[in-house]
């Protein structure tokens, strides 16, 4: 620990940066858990499991969200530790956090053997040109087959198996050796500690007391207390307030030297000044080039949010505000929907980023509220040559003014037990799934790539693909471009009047069944009126599907007893008109409950 105390810069050499990469739940956290244990970082009394994890979600839900780093010391070397998420949706938490480092540690489960996401996230290791440690974790699980993993491990990622190690992250066996091999592979860092200063910001967060806490690994120069830098792709100058790095516990510093990775705390108000790939440099005598960041994270899945209680709504924005001081990918605008009221436009990296922002806002700010369906980007390119960005089904033109609608597709690559292939293929192609390859990567285990619409992805794709292999495959997906397709909008008209809430953009071939659906939902969801309430789904003018809530009737001839038909009939017609009446003026309040149920449609 001495070296971390030292006021000069540590000596490079003695340097490794390292970050740990699998597919999600194969241990990153628990073997971060004992690295800070077996050098000593973390006091055994203080111990508790997901160290690095702060957030009360992902304990719970025991997944990283946001990419944690720690500076620890192991036989004369000083270690940087970043631990980032699994989830396909946090992948660009994993992309920043790569570019901060020389090496990474591949984890893979011994009894699951290589999944989606370690393919991913070691291609993008190898992009990076990253040295990979791989490693075999869970050996002391009675499922595990480290020679099967190994040999797989060798066959699809190259890596030959007498090099990959065999760990248990719980236990700790095995983790020291872990730790010596990372300091023989892992190369050192390079960096020229005169040269003007260029240092990479890889994640921020935001503290209520000092503001915006930047991570940043220095590449060159000296990160010194004392000085003002500059933001280089904000163009914004700030005193700092101070410098140090987390062991785990933040320790301040005078200086940081190249290679090295702390944090960075200038007073800074908002996490959008301090963006992940922002360069940071002197005030006086800077670098004159950025280093090359990454692209900003682009929301793929919008939904409307709206808070139950109307009067929440200022809550929310407060809330929304404070939501993104931490998480910069959420992007939010407000809007106004007939049934709802007043509430936002949210964007989101996936439907699992969707559903923690969701619950965090609940959780964190006691707020109610109401999810539309997920939708996606559309292209609308209308008649008279422009093209309109759709991300809300009701902005969608008229079908006289659309020349066509173009949507974006992904490439999904699903890893899974061969005897599973054919329900595979067969999900796949029900959703308009075209198979781009096919390969088994052991007589037991094959991969499949698909090209399929995101908007068939974001409802329910997920689930459908894990009850039909019992939860034994695993997906990973990437955006590739936009393709033309058949697709219409379909509105849901309660009583004649349309209900944009419910309002979607569908492929034509699934229009029909959609809205069939959905009308049957809603007839069993809406409680009878007394006149009689038509729910009708319909493409521009045309219904497609109907169904009818009948009215509920007051029993007028309880009087009549006995006596003259004519005047039972003169009663009824009576009635009749006043339902008739009652139809032309009534309006039909959706309760809140129908809304929440029907728009959790299930197949």
């Amino acid at each position: 620990m001495a070296a971390q105390k030292s006021n000069t810069a540590l000596e490079i050499a003695k340097i490794r940066n390292f970050s740990i990469i699998s597919h999600v739940d194969h241990g990153k956290s628990t073997l971060s858990d004992r690295i800070l244990e077996i050098t000593g970082a973390v006091d055994a009394r203080q111990m508790r499991a997901q160290y690095l994890d702060s957030m009360d979600i992902e304990r719970e839900r025991g997944i990283t969200i946001k990419a944690q780093n720690v500076r620890v010391s192991f036989e004369g070397h000083t270690l940087h530790l970043i631990d980032t998420p699994g989830h396909v949706d946090f992948g660009y938490e994993v992309s920043r956090s790569l570019a901060a480092c020389e090496g990474a540690v591949l984890l893979v489960d011994a009894s699951q053997g290589i999944q989606a996401q370690t393919l991913a996230n070691c291609y993008q290791a190898l992009e990076n040109d990253l040295e990979i440690v791989a490693c075999m974790n869970k050996i002391d699980l009675p499922a595990a087959d480290p020679a099967r993993c190994a040999a797989e491990i060798e066959n699809v990622l190259g890596i030959p198996a007498d090099q990959v190690l065999s760990i248990s992250a719980k236990t700790g066996e095995g983790v020291p050796e872990l730790l010596r091999a990372i300091i023989e592979r892992v190369p050192a860092p390079e960096g020229d500690p005169d040269a003007p200063l260029q240092a990479l910001i890889f994640d921020s967060s935001f503290d209520q007391y000092r503001g915006v806490i930047s991570s940043v690994r220095v590449m060159n120069g000296t990160l010194r207390s004392d000085e003002k830098v500059r933001f280089m792709q904000a163009n914004k100058t700030h005193e700092i307030e101070e410098i140090g790095a987390r062991t785990p516990t933040p320790v301040p510093l005078p200086a940081i030297g190249p290679g090295e990775v702390g944090y960075l705390i200038a007073g800074i108000k908002t996490v959008g000044d301090a963006r992940s790939g922002e360069t940071v440099t002197t005030a006086t005598g800077g670098a004159t080039e950025a280093l090359t960041g990454y692209r900003d994270p682009k929301p793929m899945v919008f939904c409307g949010l709206y808070p139950i209680d109307g009067d929440d709504l200022p809550d929310m924005r407060d809330a929304l505000d404070k939501l993104k001081l931490n998480d910069a990918s959420v992007t939010f605008e407000p809007e106004s929907s007939h049934a709802l009221g007043f509430g936002f436009r949210c964007g989101f990296l996936g439907l699992l980023h969707m559903e923690i922002v969701k619950e965090r806002l609940e959780r964190e700010f006691n707020l109610d509220l109401i999810a539309t369906a997920p939708s996606v980007v559309y292209h609308a390119y209308l008649t008279d040559g422009s093209m309109q960005v759709i991300d809300n089904p009701v902005e969608l033109p008229e079908s006289t003014k659309l020349d066509h609608i173009d949507e974006p597709m992904l490439s999904i690559t699903i890893l899974s037990p061969s005897d599973y292939t054919g329900t595979i293929m067969d999900l796949c192609q029900s959703r308009r799934a075209e198979m781009t390859k096919m390969e088994y990567l052991s007589p037991e285990r094959v991969e499949l790539v698909y090209a399929i619409p995101l908007a068939e992805v974001v409802m329910d794709f997920f689930d459908a693909l894990k009850s039909r292999t019992k939860g034994y495959a695993s997906l990973d997906y990437e955006p590739t471009d936009y393709q033309t397709s058949q697709l219409v909008r379909v509105d849901i008209l309660i009583n004649h009047t349309p209900v944009d809430a419910f309002s979607t953009i569908v492929h034509r071939s699934s229009a029909e069944y959609y809205g069939r659906r959905m009308a049957e939902r809603l007839k069993e969801l809406i409680p009878q009126q007394m006149f009689e309430v038509p729910i009708q789904a319909a493409i521009g003018g045309r219904v497609i599907a109907r169904e009818t809530v009948r009215a509920r009737r007051k029993d007028v001839l309880a009087k009549c007893y006995g006596g003259d038909i004519t005047r039972k009939r003169k009663l009824l017609e009576k009635q009749k008109e006043g339902k008739k009446r009652m139809k032309n003026l009534g309006r039909v309040e959706v309760p809140q409950e129908a809304f929440v149920a029907a728009l959790k449609l299930e197949d």
